[in-house]
């Protein structure tokens, strides 16, 4: 109802009061009450808030204009009207509202493929709401785009609203589904400089084809396709290409309406080049340290990607030194007769700032301490990022908690980063009985008892016990990774192991003790003792003398020192960093066995993309018996498995006696290369695709390397990281098998 027609009662009143002399000449009658009518579940509070007109005030008819707006706002009324009465001294107004009736039920027909409570959670009105024309409409709304979000872009929704007694509604949503349209082709017109292959690279929008089932691509979304042609602009101005011009999509149906050909039309324009870089505003760090950070150069064809990369690197060497909020502001001029641009980097360096507080919450068993210890930057420090970001991983990878948060708050008018880090913990105890099948031991049952934070003080300390048809192995460990308040580590284990091969058993027993000390935030120097007695019984007749040699008991007394230098962003899983690592072993500190073994070994982790990663990985060893002695049969290098190269059995890569049996080597040289996916994220699942190649040998330099490929799987479960792998021998010999399948439970490489 019109505002004008909701005043004429109170125009007539007025008039009424005019003649009546209640009002001098040119002056409006005072308002002497409001009342509000047509209420039943709206409080009258709610239309009171949305009243300018005051009793005791001269009537205004643009206040009341105003206020019939107002109440209509709410949403609650479906009519408002305003109706004067004369009363002693002025005039009485009455509100007389019309409330919008409430929905008693929202039904949903029509729906075929899209299940009913899917369609339900897209939804916000609900029984009770009111029956808001615009709310029921932007609901209809929402299922029509979760339908184009699941490939169904011809789907439509009507909302059907049937009035019931007592002012009550029931809404209906009639759905009509529209066919689940799949894209058979994506076409570009006018693309010379990019090819087509490399524009689809950057879409989200794909092409159907055999695979789609399981990667769920392949159709038609509406929102998907209009946001690529943003995707292929950016991707030509990341080229150089700053004029080019992308069109909206250009669809094309099918007559069964079920495929899709996809259009997108494209001016590139001319390809620009940084004619200079330059510097400004710059005072504590030099341009000159500045440019060597600079991916940009001049030359180049100008790519907002790069400049965009620029900006952060800039900003992370100022933040890294104190300048916590500097900012870095790239300006770029072209010259469009010149086909150039240039661009300036300004730069606010700001002021020098200092750690302040640091607050720790979240915590209920880990002891404050524990935490702050792996926090690399104290109170009063000056602000470093690059610590901030290593401390953040050192919590991550304590394998503690289940979610680590470290907010930086800057204080300008203190010229302070206070930093608040709060922690989730996660059960740390951890008992398994269970049993298995190894690829190696056959059928096996296992035992482990652990406690990763023993009293919240960081301390862990594990019990556990293996027992298969071929092996047992039985160990007790503790560590220790702040002794003495200081970062140096202790770590302590004993154990007893027994193994059966095909022509002789092994047997031992040992313990040994271990100091690492961090002499930089990511590099440890070790040095570790081993005491072990091992027999070597039930050599068979027919073993070779190699095996026959070493028959009996011997004791070894060994040490070895160490270097690790590790980067990784994550231990479990690394997406980027590396790992690497330099051991001596020498036995000869009394015992029977004098050898020296020099194990050397290096991981790198390099992100493809935000969730995939490359790894490369290498292993080159090198033993020798010393003082007269032979190496041992059980130091020497065995190459096969799932630690080695996948795909071969045990001691598969490397030398074999007479009757077949693996009798290692004195060197090792191992490479493997691994592309880590994800398969379902939210439950830590990745898949792997490799290609390994090594080879255990005697000689100088290896004579018969072994190379497999394969796939397998990495799981980081609740339980700990479980790993299958699948591997092919490339080159198999004809007593080994073509393929084999090794799992493991512990930490990947």
């Amino acid at each position: 109802m019109s505002v004008k027609r909701n005043l004429w009662p109170l125009v007539l009143v007025c008039l009424i009061l005019s003649f009546w002399g209640a009002s001098v000449e040119g002056a409006q009658p005072i308002v002497t009450r409001i009342e509000i009518r047509g209420l039943y579940r709206i409080e009258e509070g709610v239309v009171r808030k949305q009243i300018s007109q005051q009793t005791g005030q001269p009537l205004s008819q643009k206040k009341i204009s105003r206020d019939i707006k107002s109440i209509y706002s709410t949403g609650y009324f479906k009519d408002v009207k305003v109706e004067g009465l004369p009363s002693e001294g002025g005039i009485t107004l009455i509100y007389v509202v019309k409330e919008k009736p409430t929905i008693s039920g929202v039904n949903i027909y029509g729906n075929k493929q899209i299940k009913l409570q899917d369609i339900r959670k897209q939804i916000s009105i609900t029984p009770g709401s009111v029956a808001d024309t615009v709310l029921i409409n932007d609901n209809a709304a929402k299922i029509r785009y979760y339908y184009e979000s699941e490939g169904f872009s011809l789907t439509q929704v009507v909302p059907v609203v049937r009035v019931l007694s007592g002012n009550r509604a029931d809404l209906t949503y009639v759905i009509k589904e529209g066919p689940k349209i799949k894209i058979r082709k994506i076409r570009f017109i006018g693309n010379r400089a990019l090819t087509s292959g490399e524009i689809k690279k950057v879409m989200k929008s794909r092409e159907r084809w055999f695979f789609s089932f399981l990667t769920k691509s392949g159709y038609y979304k509406k929102d998907d396709l209009v946001a690529d042609s943003d995707r292929i602009r950016d991707l030509y101005y990341d080229h150089g290409y700053i004029q080019a011009v992308v069109s909206p999509p250009k669809t094309t149906l099918s007559p069964d309406k079920k495929w899709a050909t996809i259009t997108y039309k494209i001016n590139e324009g001319d390809q620009f080049r940084i004619s200079a870089i330059s510097i400004k505003g710059n005072k504590v760090v030099s341009t000159k340290v500045l440019e060597s950070l600079l991916k940009s150069k001049a030359g180049e064809p100008v790519s907002r990607k790069l400049v965009q990369e620029d900006v952060v690197d800039l900003t992370q060497r100022y933040s890294e030194h104190g300048y916590a909020l500097a900012v870095i502001n790239p300006e770029l001029v072209p010259d469009i007769a010149k086909k150039t641009v240039a661009i300036t980097f300004q730069i606010d360096e700001g002021a020098l700032y200092h750690v302040g507080r640091i607050e720790i919450s979240g915590n209920q068993k880990t002891r404050d301490w524990v935490i702050r210890r792996e926090i690399l930057l104290n109170e009063g420090d000056i602000f470093n990022s690059a610590l901030l970001r290593k401390s953040y991983e050192n919590l991550n990878n304590l394998n503690y908690f289940s979610s680590v948060t470290m907010n930086p708050q800057p204080v300008p008018t203190a010229k302070q980063v206070n930093l608040d880090v709060n922690v989730k913990e996660k059960p740390t105890g951890f008992l398994s009985i269970g049993g298995g099948y190894s690829s190696v031991d056959k059928l096996i049952g296992m035992v482990n008892i652990s406690q990763g934070n023993l009293g919240g003080r960081g301390q862990s300390l594990k019990l556990s016990g293996e027992l298969g048809g071929l092996s047992s192995f039985y160990e007790l460990s503790f560590n220790e990774p702040w002794l003495f308040g200081r970062r140096l580590s202790l770590s302590t284990s004993i154990y007893k192991q027994t193994q059966d091969y095909l022509d002789y058993t092994r047997e031992a027993s040992g313990f040994d003790v271990g100091l690492s000390r961090a002499i930089s935030a990511n590099t440890w120097l070790s040095a570790d003792y081993r005491f072990e007695y091992a027999t070597i019984s039930g050599v068979l007749n027919s073993a070779s003398p190699v095996i026959q040699d070493q028959a009996g008991s011997k004791l070894t007394s060994s040490i070895t020192p160490g270097i690790v230098r590790d980067t990784r962003d994550n231990y479990l899983l690394p997406h980027r960093g590396s790992r690497n690592s330099l051991y001596v072993t020498f036995a000869g500190l009394g015992g029977d066995n004098k050898f020296l073994k020099v194990v050397g070994e290096s991981g790198w982790f390099f992100p493809v993309s935000r969730k995939t990663t490359l790894s490369l990985h290498g292993i080159i060893g090198y033993g020798t018996g010393l003082f007269g002695s032979e190496l041992p049969l059980y130091e020497r290098f065995y190459v096969g498995g799932i630690y080695t190269v996948r795909g071969l059995g045990y001691g598969d890569g490397g030398p074999k006696d007479i009757n077949g049996e693996p009798i290692g080597g004195l060197n090792e040289m191992v490479g493997n290369v691994d592309y880590i996916y994800p398969l379902i994220g939210a439950f830590k699942l990745y898949g792997d695709v490799f290609f390994d190649a090594g080879s255990a040998y005697d000689s100088l330099l290896p004579k018969d390397i072994r190379y497999t490929t394969g796939t397998g799987i990495r799981w980081i479960s609740p339980i700990g990281p479980i790993r299958i792998e699948w591997g092919w021998d490339i080159n198999k010999k004809p007593d080994e098998k073509s393929n084999r399948v090794d799992f493991t439970f512990g930490t990947f490489f």
